[in-house]
Parts: structure tokens; sequence; C-alpha cells
């Protein structure tokens, strides 16, 4: 039998030395990918993971599965490639009933593989179609799969960007529950700054306040609700007003070197062929956060709100520190004191009001007498017959609205009427009323003051009339009566519109704010 064992022979080294592969280093991990990478691409036979992801993804984009047994599937890095055949029927089936509006319980390896999809193209015609797509995948999933809002906030950024939708990121910033990139969140903002500050929200403005509004006793109990709703609406009413009186807006002045640009890596994370859309994405921003005027004057403005809201809600505590100015400070005030009050009067439950139909027919049958009565020519009078006469007189007595409709106008024939400053129009005739100048004085009107005429309904149009009028408490209570309401919810209808435009409340108790009544005077009748 041959020995083909071999005596071990050992070799003597010197560490003294140091090797020469030592002064070679490891190659990084990244480096080593696109190196393999490249090297596939450049022999043209094979291709890297994402393209054939693309290729693959192509070809199953419109594939349906029939009704199939949920499979299992966990992986890092969730292609067709990995799965089975078993899950790549639950897929096409799951997929199937997505497409259709219905969200059945999966994992998220699936719900990974469809959003790679729809990021690289395949999948929708428009880019709205696949933006909405990936919008329901991750409200209708966020909720039972939470790991799927640390990516999504990102990739449906890189969505937007790279198919320069035009559309608001604040929705975004909504459904991640207020988080937006800084960079991005100071580019919204002067969006919103500049064309539509009622946009703005509480979730947006957190980060520029100068300390946590999250940590107050009064947000946690309750005050988060109502500064949400308030908190929009009051930014509107200081940026309307800085414009209207200092000609400037809450946005800060920069200069354009200040600009800054930002190169945004799309898709981190994703299995995404970069050939498709590139590599990353840029855009230009104003960095809105780091200017130290415009957090103290949105902090303030927050203060100064938060504190007359817990003052009409019965909070005890103010918040201390610096405070608005006064005349910023003063008209928040206003403003809240009177929307707070109509909308609080509005929230009082109303009775309910159950109907009669049968005695209601009835009463119209009657009025129908009445209303026949009435019209009667003097010189036919005595052509009535009785019966008809006792049926009207006992329907006048039974009809309130028919009283009521004599007190409010007066028949043709009545001596003892108080004379009316302004005719109240009815019917066809209310749509033809606008507020309108004398064409002298309308040319030196500001297009604000042009805006709120446009706005306001004729209703409030005759409103506006009757406090130009000699008697305007008289002719206020009958405008009101004549259209089943209050004079108070008048006068605070008009407010409302005159917040919107002219920013600033046009009146005051029941009469037009002094500041403002030289602007009426032209007013045409």
């Amino acid at each position: 039998m041959k020995d083909n064992s071999r005596q071990l022979e050992f070799m003597e080294i010197d560490l003294s030395e140091e090797p020469e592969t030592a002064a070679v280093p490891v190659p990084d991990r990244s480096t080593i990918v696109q190196s393999a990478q490249d090297t596939m691409q450049h022999r043209g036979s094979t291709l890297s993971s994402e393209k054939r992801f693309v290729e693959e993804a192509k070809q199953w984009a419109e594939m349906e599965g029939g009704v199939s047994p949920w499979v299992p599937f966990m992986s890092y890095w969730p292609t067709y490639g990995v799965m089975n055949e078993a899950q790549r029927k639950w897929y096409l089936f799951w997929r199937k009933e997505v497409r259709q509006g219905r969200y059945p319980d999966t994992d998220l390896s699936y719900l990974f593989v469809h959003i790679y999809e729809l990021i690289n193209g395949i999948g929708w015609r428009t880019p709205q179609e696949g933006y909405d797509q990936l919008k329901q995948l991750w409200v209708n999933y966020r909720e039972r799969l939470p790991q799927l809002n640390i990516y999504m906030q990102e990739w449906m950024v890189d969505y937007v960007l790279v198919h320069e939708m035009e559309m608001s990121l604040s929705e975004i910033m909504g459904l991640s529950g207020g988080y937006l990139p800084a960079e991005m969140l100071d580019m919204e903002l002067q969006r919103i700054l500049q064309d539509k500050v009622s946009d703005i929200s509480l979730n947006m403005l957190q980060r520029y306040y100068d300390y946590d509004i999250t940590l107050s006793k009064f947000y946690r109990d309750g005050g988060k609700e109502v500064m949400e709703q308030y908190i929009p609406r009051v930014m509107a009413l200081v940026q309307s007003y800085l414009e209207r009186t200092r000609q400037v807006g809450l946005l800060p002045e920069f200069q354009p070197n200040e600009e800054r640009k930002v190169e945004r890596v799309l898709f981190r994370k994703a299995v995404y062929d970069d050939s498709i859309y590139g590599r990353s994405v840029s855009f230009r921003y104003m960095p809105i956060g780091e200017q130290a005027e415009f957090v103290l004057m949105v902090t303030r403005i927050y203060r100064c709100t938060e504190n007359k809201l817990r003052e009409l809600l019965g909070f005890r505590g103010r918040l201390r520190g610096q405070t608005l100015e006064a005349e910023l400070a003063n008209l928040i005030e206003r403003y809240l004191d009177k929307t707070y009050a109509i909308e609080k009067a509005e929230s009082v439950e109303q009775p309910m009001i159950r109907i009669d139909t049968e005695k209601l027919a009835s009463l119209q049958q009657e009025s129908e007498y009445v209303r026949m009565a009435l019209t009667i020519e003097d010189d036919h009078s005595s052509e009535v017959k009785d019966e008809e006469v006792n049926s009207a007189n006992v329907a006048s007595n039974s009809v309130d609205a028919l009283e009521a409709r004599d007190e409010i106008t007066p028949t043709e024939g009545s001596m003892e009427s108080e004379p009316c400053a302004v005719e109240i129009a009815t019917g066809a005739q209310v749509e033809s009323i606008r507020l309108q100048w004398d064409e002298s004085a309308e040319a030196d009107l500001d297009e604000e003051w042009l805006l709120f005429a446009k706005e306001l309904s004729p209703q409030q149009v005759q409103t506006i009339h009757v406090l130009l009028g000699a008697t305007p408490d008289t002719e206020l209570m009958r405008l009101a009566e004549q259209y089943g309401t209050m004079p108070t919810l008048l006068l605070d209808e008009i407010n409302d519109v005159a917040m919107e435009t002219i920013g600033d409340l046009l009146i005051d108790g029941d009469r037009i704010v002094p500041d403002y009544i030289d602007v009426f005077e032209h007013v045409k009748r």
C-alpha cells in the first residue's frame, strides 16, 4: 500500500518587517457593489438586480391571480426572484384585490414589491395615478404595518419631486404625523406663505416655535384641537393685515445669494433602477427656519392666540415671556372674541322640529283661501259668498305666517307705516344687488376693497346699505326679520368676509368702524 502522507515543513517569518500587503486598503462595500454592477453592465450579458426587477415587473404588470391562500413572505430585499410558487400566486391575487380597492392583510415584503413597481413607473399611466396608488397603500396599511411609515414618508417626497408634481407636500406631512425633511419643510412653508396662508397647519409650524408647545398642559388637555382650528386662521389674519398696513408679510426677506441648493438621492433602500429617473434630484429653497426674527414672530403669535383661547375656554393660567406688539395682539384678540362667540352659538344644539304634514296641508289650503280673499278688488267684494268670507276669517286667525307678513310688508293703502331707508328686495331682484361706488371713487379704491365688494352676498350688501342709512337700528331689525335671522348674525357674516379680504373687522358693535367709514361715503344706493 502506497504511503501518500507527506512530512510537514515549517517556514520562519520575520515579524519585525511589515508585509507589503498591509498597504492595500479594504474597499468600501458600496464600491464593491457598484464595481460589480458596472462589470455586469459592461459585459452586456448580465443585468443588475434593479434592472432585472424592472424587466420582470413589466412582464408581471398585467397578470392577475385567482383566489389563493396567504403564504408568509419576509425578505430583506424582496423581489419576484426570491418568491416561491405559492408566494407568487398569493402576490398576484393580493395585488388584484388592492387595485380594486380592497386591502386584505398581508406581509410587509409583499407590499414592498408592489411599491417598487410603482416607483419604477410600472402599474400606472400618469404620475398622479401612481401617486394615488402609493397613497392608498400607505393609508390602508400604516396602522397594520407601522414600519411602512419610515419608508413611505421619504419615498412619497421623492416621487413628488421626480415627477415635478404641482401639488402640496402638506398632505404627505399629514400622513407622516408632521414629518418632512427640514429643507422640504422650508420649501413648503415658503410656497404656502406666498400662495394661501390659511393652508398652514399647526403641525407645520411646530418646528418654527422656539419651544416645545406639546409640553403645555393646555395643549395636552384639549387645547391641541382648538389650536389646530384657529392657528391657520390667525396666521392668515396677521398676514393680510401686515400686507395691507405695512406692505410686508410673514415671509422673511431673503437676498438671492441666500438661496440654497440641495441634491437629494432618490428612493433610498428601495429596489430602484436609477437609469429611469436618475440617481438624485436637486431643488432650491430658502432657509426660513434659520431666521431668528421669523421664529420669534410666529412664536409670539402662537402665545398670543393660546392665551386668548385659554381665557375664552376658562383655562387657568397664562403663558409668560416675550409678548406680541399691542397692535397685532389687539387684532388677534378682537378676531377671536367675535369668531369664538359666533361658533359657540352655532354649536348649541337646536331643538328638533316635527312637522305634522296633514295639518300643514290644511293650513296651506286655508292660506290659499285667504290669499284669494285679500286680492279681490273692492268693487267685486259684494260678490263674495258668505261661506268663503267666513272661511277666510277663520284661516286668517290660524295662520301666523300671514300675520307676520302683514306686519313686515304693509299694504299699499296703509298710512301708518314708517318710511323705509332701504327697500328690501326679494326674488330675482336680490341677485342683481351689488356693492358699488361712484366711478370716480371706485378708481381710487385698493384692490382688497374691490375684492371685498365682490365677495358680499346681496343680503350683506343690503345690510351695509342699512348701516349707512338714517335709522340703522330699526331697518337692521326689519331686514333680519325679512331674512329670518338676527341682526348680530348679519353683521358677523360681513366681518367674516372683511377678515378674508381687507384683513380687519369692518363692523364694531352695530356700526361701521370709524377708520373705514370714509370708504363708504360714495357708495351707490
